[in-house]
């Protein structure tokens, strides 16, 4: 077993449905148990009996089928906390611990996350219970942050830009909508009285303002887990480049891996390693070849649907250190996935987005 644990803070914001930013979830009324049945995957190999797999409008799977590959090819540690889940998880297939926030407002409203400070100080202080409640009962000898949140580039973007940081994001859809994140943090920042870069050196106004709970309960793992001495790992993308900006603007200086995948790196409309430049950043871009696959749901990925998420990009970087090769890690992808439609009875799902339709 690698001596590393990976994290993943999962919660709910009412920018997610908003129209034409996120794929997280078919709908936006799915998309409220996606981070739920994301941690549920990774944690257990299937949601709870109340959860949908979650799946694109397209039908490209969850990034968690690939973290939970991941988990049983190198057998890393998990824990998940929860950010403000709009629905619970299974306590049986998903024990979490609580970062007491309540789901995120939309970003366009003047103060879409008013639990921003306790949800910031719970997760310092979740930092200091991974390591007890591993199994080894020790402090992990690597911790990786990860995020599942629907909407959470555009609130990353809305922070970054409070920040006064490069606003660059990706997308979890092949075409990322710039546009239309830029017009809604627009919104948002005129909701809030705020001009880019006013809350550069105070994150938690920054999220507070523009953010949701999962950037406040990560942020805040990630300080403690730095204060504490801790390897750290940001295993995402640019969600996770934004905890990192708001980790320096809480006045963090230890440079700090990024681990991400090449879906994102490719992505010029993300442009992460200048963003993870300016943030002193050490860049990792995995790419597990998922070209080479005629499965319908790597092929999804390849196309540039689902980029990153629940860990993706740092549980892909782990598996390439323990010497996971990319063929064994598709033949796991593929069987968990044909596995979890099947059980929900949703095999054209996985058809359809070979075609790069919509079920």
């Amino acid at each position: 077993m690698t001596d590393a644990t990976l994290a993943v803070v999962a919660g709910a914001t009412e920018t997610a449905a908003i129209e034409g930013i996120s794929a997280a979830g078919a709908d936006p009324t799915l998309r409220r148990h996606t981070p739920s049945a994301d941690l549920e995957i990774v944690a257990d190999g299937r949601p709870g009996a109340d959860s949908p797999v979650p799946v694109s409008p397209s039908g490209c799977p969850t990034p968690a089928v690939v973290t939970r590959a991941v988990r049983e090819l190198s057998e890393i540690r998990f824990v998940g906390v929860a950010a403000g889940l709009a629905v619970p998880t299974a306590p049986a297939s998903a024990p979490t611990l609580d970062a007491n926030a309540t789901p995120g407002g939309d970003v366009r409203t003047a103060e879409p996350v008013p639990d921003a400070e306790t949800v910031f100080e719970r997760g310092r202080e979740l930092a200091g219970r991974i390591g007890a409640d591993s199994a080894a009962g020790d402090a992990p000898g690597e911790l990786l942050v990860g995020e599942t949140i629907p909407g959470g580039t555009t609130t990353a973007l809305g922070v970054l830009t409070a920040l006064g940081e490069r606003p660059i994001v990706s997308s979890s859809l092949a075409a990322n909508p710039v546009a239309r994140k830029r017009a809604v943090v627009e919104e948002g920042l005129a909701a809030s009285g705020l001009a880019p870069g006013d809350a550069a050196g105070d994150p938690v106004e920054a999220i507070r303002l523009m953010g949701d709970p999962v950037l406040a309960a990560a942020a805040g793992l990630v300080v403690g887990a730095v204060d504490r001495g801790v390897d750290v790992t940001l295993a995402g993308g640019t969600q996770l480049a934004t905890v990192a900006a708001l980790a320096r603007h809480a006045g963090v200086d230890r440079r700090l891996p990024l681990a991400t995948t090449a879906f994102v790196a490719d992505d010029p409309t993300a442009d992460v390693a200048r963003l993870a430049d300016d943030l002193d950043l050490a860049l990792t871009a995995t790419d597990p070849a998922f070209d080479a696959s005629d499965h319908p749901a790597m092929r999804a990925y390849a196309r540039g649907e689902a980029k990153e998420g629940v860990g993706m990009g740092g549980a892909l970087a782990l598996a390439d250190r323990a010497g996971v090769s990319n063929a064994a890690l598709r033949e796991r992808v593929a069987a968990i996935t044909d596995r979890l439609l099947a059980e929900r009875g949703d095999e054209r799902t996985a058809a359809d987005a070979a075609r790069g339709d919509a079920p």
